[in-house]
């Protein structure tokens, strides 16, 4: 009784877990926790959130581009914005977050 109780707990376990992987990563809340210091400033020239004329001719080089520059670092930015525990997913929903205003 006691191995199908625990095999019964490992498996919800692995279900919970594995729905919390699959889950579409929060891109406002990763804007907030790594990308805000310097998106809603301007620090070091980063385009800020909702400046339109920032972020056209960045858009002008694609989303691809965007996202391999934000997952790899540009310029004075860092990869992953420092952030370097963050998923490459993680990255393109902060990136996705942060464009909505100029899309």
């Amino acid at each position: 009784m006691k191995r199908l109780a625990a095999a019964a707990l490992t498996g919800i376990a692995a279900l919970t877990l594995s729905a919390a992987v699959q889950a579409e990563p929060d891109g406002e809340a990763i804007y907030n926790q790594a990308c805000m210091a310097c998106h809603m400033t301007g620090a070091a020239g980063a385009p800020i959130k909702g400046d339109e004329a920032a972020w056209a001719p960045r858009l002008e080089q694609g989303m691809e581009t965007l996202y391999d520059h934000s997952i790899n670092g540009f310029q004075a930015m860092p990869p992953k914005g420092g952030h370097l525990q963050l998923s490459d997913e993680e990255v393109k929903a902060a990136v996705d977050f942060m464009l909505e205003p100029v899309l």
